[in-house]
């Protein structure tokens, strides 16, 4: 697994969202995006992480960042997470984990002694200009919007 690092072009991804419109990184360009992969929707730590995102807002809009969460999930359950936890931001749908692999977070994971490949938990921040800032891949699901923040409050 080959994830991208920072100084990298932002790879031009489009996915579907939570009523099933396509949503491009491409069209995002002049603002500052947080694009998070997450494994599961609705799962306790993906839900405490997207909650924490929920909860700082408009500290993020201060900061000219929007916040897109991709997950191997179905569009019709990116909804139903959308609707039970009151998320105000953007999910996507990455089935065939295609953003996944082009951001080099698909790859061996260990849970209970099986290997298997998955969504490993790492956000991106991209630039305005669509490069990568900062790659957050050290957080807990806890404070995942805390490190964001400090580091948006730091730069």
């Amino acid at each position: 697994m080959q994830t991208l690092t920072a100084g990298t072009p932002a790879p031009d991804v489009s996915l579907l969202d939570q009523d099933g419109n396509s949503v491009s990184l491409k069209e995002l360009k002049g603002q500052k995006v947080l694009f998070y992969f997450y494994p599961k929707a609705m799962t306790p730590g993906c839900t405490v992480q997207a909650q924490g995102l929920r909860d700082i807002k408009a500290e993020l809009e201060a900061h000219n960042v929007i916040v897109l969460g991709a997950s191997i999930d179905p569009v019709k359950r990116l909804g139903k997470f959308i609707e039970r936890d009151s998320l105000n931001f953007t999910l996507l749908s990455d089935e065939d984990h295609s953003a996944a692999e082009a951001f080099g977070v698909w790859g061996e994971k260990k849970f209970m002694g099986k290997v298997y490949d998955g969504l490993h938990r790492i956000s991106f921040l991209i630039n305005e200009e669509g490069v990568i800032e900062h790659v957050f891949n050290k957080f807990k699901t806890k404070t995942h919007h805390e490190v964001v923040l400090d580091y948006l409050n730091q730069a």
